[in-house]
């Protein structure tokens, strides 16, 4: 079968379409949680025309998910690095909420350094850089981060610590996943470039769960709608 994301009518959420692709099968499972944050025909249109049910990922993905952004244990830590701080703004005031603290690193960092960006006391942000290019968290933020990590209870992160593909800016996103992994907390790991870091250090056995979501999980975490999960529910 053809790529469904090739069809136009997909990202539209055709109901012809949708008809169309329904009248061969007999249920509907949701094993996408990366793109159940769309409203598309591969995860609402079809969903709303069989039986439809979540697959078993997408329901870990859910129930590990609900738990840190509903029942943390404290103290709770998210730590959000990655780029684009427009996106990353509403997961960072929705952790303010009911987080203890919020670390934040990357270029987001210096986006909202160079912006300067007012946050809640709870959002803690670089203290210094490896270099002039502030391409890495430096060695007195390391050290900050690091130790709030190892007193937590819960942790969340999204997004490296600075240019991570490239030594030996990878030298700050590397140790906080070392924290996080030595810390014992309830750890929820998501986003393509830090699963990329965690693959790399082999420490996936020493987290508690690794998200296959990515702006899913931001959505998801930021209480945004979640088209293809909500249309589960509706069942």
């Amino acid at each position: 079968m053809e790529n469904i994301k090739f069809y136009k009518e997909e990202g539209e959420n055709d109901a012809s379409f949708s008809a169309e692709l329904a009248e061969n099968f007999d249920i509907f499972v949701n094993e996408s949680f990366s793109d159940s944050h769309r409203g598309y025909v591969s995860t609402v249109g079809v969903a709303k025309r069989l039986p439809s049910y979540a697959g078993f990922q997408t329901q870990k993905e859910v129930e590990n998910l609900s738990r840190v952004k509903d029942h943390p244990e404290h103290p709770a830590v998210a730590i959000i690095g990655g780029a684009k701080i427009e996106t990353k703004l509403p997961l960072i005031n929705s952790f303010v909420k009911n987080y203890d603290f919020v670390l934040v690193g990357g270029k987001i960092a210096n986006e909202a350094i160079d912006g300067g960006m007012q946050f809640d006391s709870k959002v803690i942000l670089p203290i210094d850089f490896a270099n002039d290019g502030r391409l890495d968290i430096g060695e007195k933020t390391i050290e900050k981060f690091c130790e709030i990590i190892s007193h937590a209870e819960t942790v969340v992160w999204n997004g490296p610590m600075g240019l991570f593909e490239k030594k030996p800016y990878d030298n700050g996103t590397r140790k906080i996943l070392q924290a996080i992994a030595e810390s014992g907390a309830f750890s929820v790991i998501g986003g393509g470039e830090s699963v990329q870091a965690v693959n790399e250090s082999n420490l996936e056995h020493e987290l508690s769960f690794i998200s296959t979501g990515g702006g899913a999980m931001l959505e998801f975490l930021s209480g945004e709608p979640m088209p293809g999960i909500d249309v589960l529910m509706e069942k």
